[in-house]
């Protein structure tokens, strides 16, 4: 073998490796950033109508409230609690894992905090005691899988402290409408959906979410199709992006 010949097959293996290690950083960098920064999410359900709708994607922050064993993928670093951890606020929407089985992610809002009580009556929201004020606005129409137009009664929703947000009601005497009163534990909070009569939350399976399972606090939409189009298929983007809310901040 002549000298070019073997140069030029070094030269060529080092560019292999060259590629390997780059991609492998570029991995390392994007886990990274996944488990301490800013992990993406979709949302499959309609639970948090309106303020999230199917075929939303939103950016969570891993950082804002500490960091736990459901922070790194897969959950996989064998520790319980919380590191650097922070305090959710009311109102706030968050991702967490299901408590029953610490895999599923749920996103919810949270609506009461360690040491308060909750209950449903008649539709109504009281909190310690306390009935959540609520005022009517415009109704949310949207289209099911069929194809119809459906409209839902809307409410902008005031939660002591003052924080505002919109949830949906089909009416004050369905199934999760009339609730025992739930004292919420040390170290956990009472997660509820927006669209109130269609999720599953805290006042069912879900229950009281401790702390450790919290992964993050949604920021903002990034993306988001009218579900004609997935994040991948970029040919159909032009007419089913919902441009109005890309990178809408989250309330």
């Amino acid at each position: 073998m002549s000298e070019n010949t073997r140069a030029r097959s070094k030269k060529k293996e080092d560019g292999f490796w060259e590629t390997i290690a780059t991609i492998f950083y570029a991995i390392l960098v994007a886990l990274a950033i996944r488990t301490f920064a800013y992990e993406p999410f979709n949302i499959p359900s309609g639970s948090m109508r309106p303020t999230l709708l199917i075929g939303d994607y939103l950016f969570v922050s891993k950082y804002s409230y500490g960091y736990s064993r459901h922070s790194f993928p897969l959950s996989f670093m064998p520790f319980s609690g919380r590191v650097l951890s922070g305090t959710p606020e009311r109102g706030d929407v968050v991702v967490f894992k299901l408590p029953r089985d610490n895999k599923t992610d749920y996103i919810k809002r949270v609506i009461g905090l360690p040491g308060d009580t909750l209950q449903v009556q008649d539709g109504r929201l009281f909190i310690n005691g306390e009935m959540v004020e609520r005022e009517r606005v415009d109704d949310f129409v949207y289209r099911n899988p069929y194809g119809s137009q459906i409209r839902v009664a809307q409410f902008t929703e005031t939660l002591p402290g003052g924080r505002e947000h919109l949830i949906l009601e089909e009416g004050d005497n369905r199934r999760f409408d009339n609730t025992r009163v739930y004292a919420v534990p040390d170290g956990h909070y009472f997660m509820m959906g927006d669209n109130r009569d269609n999720s599953e939350d805290s006042r069912s399976q879900v229950g009281f979410v401790p702390a450790e399972n919290l992964v993050g606090r949604a920021e903002f939409l990034f993306f988001s199709t009218d579900g004609t189009a997935s994040i991948f298929e970029f040919w159909k983007w032009p007419t089913a992006i919902r441009f109005t809310r890309v990178f809408d901040a989250l309330n």
